[in-house]
């Protein structure tokens, strides 16, 4: 075994040596018929690599390799002894994941100059992305070159280390919660106090996320995060400009306002007016905030008057396009219901259904209920997967939004109606969620018992409610976290692993960032409204309840819920 070493650069080549082989012939005339192409080499000599491996794993040109460690060995072994002059032309080796910056190697060789060993000069980079080229510039002694370029994709490893000190598991829900809702407080539109949609999203202000937002506040002040009087006077800054500024249709907000003047800004084509999904989250948010606000000097008085004004207004009978027994999301003073869309379960918008059997100026009767989001019985599912029952929502549950979103108020402890036990739906859906993540079916890199939540989230291409039928390898903070009351155990393993594993790259000024995917090495940089709310919420009801008593000690809830035939024990 030689083990003599020689320290590599990469070089940029602009062009290459070609070898040609030239027939000679003579004749006499023309040929009218073109040469017979040359004969191929005899067997056995020509110079091709045998054997290639990085960390012993053997490698090929398609398939990317995941997990492996910041200072890999990389082995190939040759037909021929290697000519040392020709190695350093014909190695490219850089990092993808940093604008393909080069990385310094050192070539070990052996077994007389037939086999290369290339390791990195300095440790490489943590979940990274590298390309490794060796081309067929490279020669053998005889003067022979490769046959075939070798190339190899590989992410180097997480690094497990801890990035944050360790704290307590309550300090740590703190902060959490503390860190997520700065994008609520210190991050509102400055004019309408309402959620921007995104954190790139200007003065594009979102009615659902708002809502989420207005019910963080009542935990920001039991936190000691801000004071009774701040909190109370951003929510009246958001019911003042709901009343005064924002386009209403029907008493219904839009998706998406300009949160300076109140301008709807449309959400998509025909849907520039109401949407009562939307303005069910923002009302779900206003009621807690008036049961919260309850006391007697004159702010929060004021407070709680101007709140019902808003939720007196809503038409939610309107939404039954004419007396349907079913509500449609959406309409438009330009385009009437061309949106066509009716609200059906199983899925996030059981609150609307709530509130809207809740009104005492615009109620539904039941018979909307069970035809339109129960769809007389067409939504439940009752199959098992990995080991659970499912009674309601599409295969493997859907995405998880699914239980956040109306659970965010509505507490599913205990509650039942002629559909489901809600307490074993938000389980057993959130269990399946996590039990396909630790099976990984996909073998997406990463996966586990501790890196697990499909749910509504930005991925590398833009925007998709995963689920584990609709799985593209992106995991989703908020998935797992807003899952809390439902799997402590496995939601507060995740949320360590997103904090102390990942926070180097997952932690940010608004707590999680949205997503990421290991398989791809990608951290998202956005943060959204509605994925950071339930954060917030859910934490909170895991810990004390506080929003799902003070939602569901509204009168009107407590008759809403009874008159679509729900019981639970705070009925």
């Amino acid at each position: 075994m030689i083990g003599e070493q020689k320290k590599v650069g990469i070089f940029n080549l602009t062009s290459a040596s070609l070898v040609f082989f030239l027939f000679l012939y003579t004749s006499c005339k023309k040929s009218t018929t073109p040469p017979a192409p040359p004969p191929p080499p005899p067997a056995g000599t020509a110079f091709q690599a045998n054997t290639h491996t990085i960390n012993t794993v053997t490698f090929n040109s398609t398939g990317i390799l995941y997990g492996i460690t910041v200072n890999p060995v990389i082995q190939i072994s040759f037909s021929d002894k290697v000519d040392r002059n020709s190695v350093p032309a014909s190695i490219s080796y850089y990092n993808r994941s940093q604008s393909s910056s080069n990385v310094t190697f050192n070539v070990t060789y052996q077994n007389n100059d037939s086999t290369l060993l290339i390791t990195p000069a300095n440790n490489l980079s943590f979940l990274n992305e590298y390309i490794f080229s060796l081309t067929t510039l490279l020669k053998s002694v005889s003067g022979k070159y490769l046959t075939n370029r070798l190339d190899l994709d590989f992410y180097t490893q997480i690094d497990s280390t801890d990035k944050f000190p360790r704290i307590t598991d309550s300090a740590l829900l703190d902060l959490v919660q503390s860190q997520t809702f700065k994008y609520f407080w210190d991050f509102g539109h400055p004019v309408s106090g309402m959620a921007r949609e995104r954190n790139t999203s200007g003065d594009i202000v979102t009615t659902g996320g708002t809502g989420f937002g207005i019910m963080a506040i009542p935990v920001a002040i039991n936190r000691n995060f801000i004071t009774r009087t701040n909190g109370l006077a951003r929510v009246q800054k958001i019911v003042s400009f709901l009343s005064g500024n924002a386009q209403r249709f029907h008493g219904a907000f839009s998706h998406w306002m300009n949160g300076n003047t109140g301008v709807v800004v449309p959400f998509g084509s025909n849907d520039d007016g109401a949407d009562i999904v939307e303005t069910s989250y923002m009302m779900m948010g206003l009621l807690t905030a008036r049961q919260y606000f309850n006391g007697t000097d004159a702010a929060e008085i004021n407070l709680r008057n101007d709140i019902n004004n808003l939720w007196n207004a809503v038409e939610w009978d309107w939404f039954r396009r004419n007396g349907k027994n079913v509500l449609y999301w959406n309409w438009s003073p330009n385009y009437g219901w061309a949106v066509n869309v009716p609200v059906q379960g199983w899925n996030e918008t059981l609150i609307t259904y709530v509130l809207a059997a809740s009104s005492t100026t615009h109620g539904i009767p039941k018979t909307v209920y069970d035809s339109g989001f129960a769809r007389n019985g067409s939504m439940k599912n009752n199959n098992t997967y990995y080991g659970y029952q499912l009674p309601l929502g599409p295969a493997f549950g859907g995405p998880l939004f699914f239980e956040h979103y109306s659970f965010l108020g509505i507490n599913p402890t205990g509650l039942s109606d002629a559909y489901a036990n809600y307490q074993t739906q938000t389980l057993n859906h959130s269990k399946i969620n996590y039990e396909y993540c630790k099976a990984n079916p996909m073998s997406y890199y990463g996966y586990s018992n501790l890196c697990w939540g499909l749910t509504a989230s930005d991925i590398p291409t833009g925007y998709t409610a995963s689920s584990p039928t609709n799985d593209v390898g992106v995991i989703a903070p908020t998935a797992a976290i807003s899952s809390l009351p439902y799997t402590p155990v496995e939601s507060m393993q995740a949320l360590k692993f997103f904090y102390y594993t990942l926070g180097d790259k997952l932690w940010g000024p608004y707590g999680f960032k949205d997503a990421f995917s290991l398989k791809d090495g990608w951290f998202a940089s956005s943060y959204l409204a509605i994925d950071e709310g339930p954060i917030i919420c859910m934490i909170e009801n895991y810990r004390s309840g506080l929003l799902w008593n003070l939602f569901t000690s509204c009168p009107e809830v407590k008759a809403g819920l009874q008159s679509l035939g729900f019981s639970a024990p705070y009925l």
